[in-house]
């Protein structure tokens, strides 16, 4: 009778050997392309600053529809690693899509006096909240 090494022994083994291979090349960049925004709230407007990674600015569209906000970007990133001088590169990675990120504020957005800036990579949006409308009475015929 044969002595099979178990498939779990098997899978170990192999993947001890792919940590071993790949250690040398790993890679902490993020390239997934992710919107994380940090959004504050002062009196009278919400400041709202997004990071979009891999985005140009004509690449970036802000959308607001009441008190819903959306930002999405078309995304380009890439990132190489080389071994070494005049060595063969081992990793090239690439990101190229969409991406888009979306939030609900308290209060409606006066969109006509919104300001939305990009500045060293960082989106900035300062969107005054809409005065509400007073409170009408109708009288009863």
């Amino acid at each position: 009778m044969n002595s099979l090494v178990p498939l779990a022994t098997r899978l170990e083994r192999f993947d001890e050997m792919v940590r071993r291979f790949m250690r040398p090349v790993q890679m902490d960049v993020n390239l997934s392309g992710e919107i994380r925004v940090d959004v504050a709230e002062v009196d009278k407007a919400y400041r709202v600053c997004s990071e979009v990674p891999g985005a140009k600015k004509e690449d970036i569209r802000v959308s607001v529809d009441g008190n819903y906000v959306s930002i999405s970007a078309e995304v380009k990133q890439e990132k190489e690693e080389k071994a070494g001088n005049g060595s063969r590169a081992l990793i090239k990675e690439f990101y190229y899509g969409s991406t888009s990120r979306g939030f609900t504020l308290s209060h409606d957005v006066d969109d006509k006096t919104a300001v939305v800036k990009y500045e060293d990579g960082i989106l900035k949006l300062t969107l005054p909240k809409r005065k509400e409308a007073a409170t009408k009475v109708l009288h009863i015929q």
